[in-house]
C-alpha cells in the first residue's frame, strides 16, 4: 500500500491506498448509517492493520507440502495484543482479530475531563504475561493526544515497549504531541487531518466515533 510520510512528524504513517481513503470518506460523511460506519471502522482498522505489521520479524520452518518438504516463512514471535482505548476503540477490535486471530485484547478505558482536556483512567486490563508481545493500542480519532499519551505512558510503566498505534484520523496537535512524548511509537492512520477546532473536535474530522458507533446522543 501507498505510505505517506511528514518531514515534520516522522512517526505519523498515513496510508494512502485508494480504497483506504474511499471507505474512509464513507466514514466521514454524517449520512453514514450507524451499522455501515461499524462495518467501515472493522475494514479499515484491517487494512491499516496490515500495513502496520509490515515489518513484523520473520523466521523460517521447516514445513512439508504434498511434494516436498521446504523451509517456510513464520512470524518470529506471535504474541500480539490489541488494546483498544474504550470505547470507540472497540469496534477497531474486530478488524485487527481478523488480520491477527491469535491476539489477546486488553483494555484501556479513559474519558477526557471536558473542562481541562484531560485523560482521565477509569479501567486498564492486560493479558498476563504480554510485556514482549507487539501492542496495537487503537483508537479511531487522535486529538489532542492526552489520552493516548496516557495510555502509552502506563502501558511502559507494566513493561510493554513494542507499541504501534492505530487511527483513522489525526490532528496535527495530537501527532506533535505524541511525537513530543513518546517518539518511539509509530503512528497508522488513514488522514493527517488539518486541526483542531475550539473544542479539541478534529476538522475535518469524522464526528464523535464513539457516538457514531454506538448510537448515543
Amino acid at each position: 500500500m501507498p505510505i505517506k510520510t511528514f518531514e515534520r512528524f516522522p512517526n505519523f504513517y498515513e496510508v494512502q491506498h485508494p480504497i483506504v481513503q474511499y471507505k474512509l470518506s464513507l466514514l466521514r460523511d454524517k449520512e453514514t448509517n450507524r451499522k455501515l460506519f461499524k462495518e467501515l471502522t472493522e475494514e479499515l482498522t484491517m487494512l491499516l492493520g496490515y500495513e502496520a505489521t509490515a515489518d513484523i520479524p520473520m523466521t523460517t520452518k521447516k514445513v512439508s507440502t504434498p511434494l516436498e518438504t521446504f523451509d517456510a516463512p513464520f512470524l518470529k514471535n506471535n504474541q500480539f495484543v490489541i488494546a483498544p482505548i474504550l470505547r470507540a476503540g472497540i469496534g477497531m477490535s474486530e478488524g485487527l482479530l481478523k488480520l491477527l486471530p491469535m491476539a489477546s485484547v486488553g483494555f484501556i478505558g479513559y474519558y477526557r475531563d471536558e473542562k481541562t482536556r484531560e485523560a482521565m483512567p477509569y479501567y486498564f486490563k492486560l493479558p498476563p504475561n504480554c510485556e514482549k508481545a507487539h501492542f496495537f493500542l487503537c483508537d479511531p480519532m487522535l486529538a489532542t493526544g492526552n489520552t493516548s499519551c496516557a495510555a502509552i505512558k502506563k502501558l511502559k510503566e507494566k513493561g510493554v515497549y513494542n507499541i504501534k498505534f492505530i487511527c483513522m484520523v489525526a490532528a496535527p496537535e495530537g501527532v506533535q504531541q505524541m511525537l513530543d512524548e513518546h517518539p518511539d511509537v509509530p503512528i497508522f492512520g488513514a488522514s493527517l487531518d488539518r486541526q483542531l477546532n475550539e473544542n479539541a473536535y478534529i476538522l475535518p474530522g469524522l464526528g464523535d466515533a464513539g457516538d457514531r458507533l454506538w448510537a448515543v446522543k
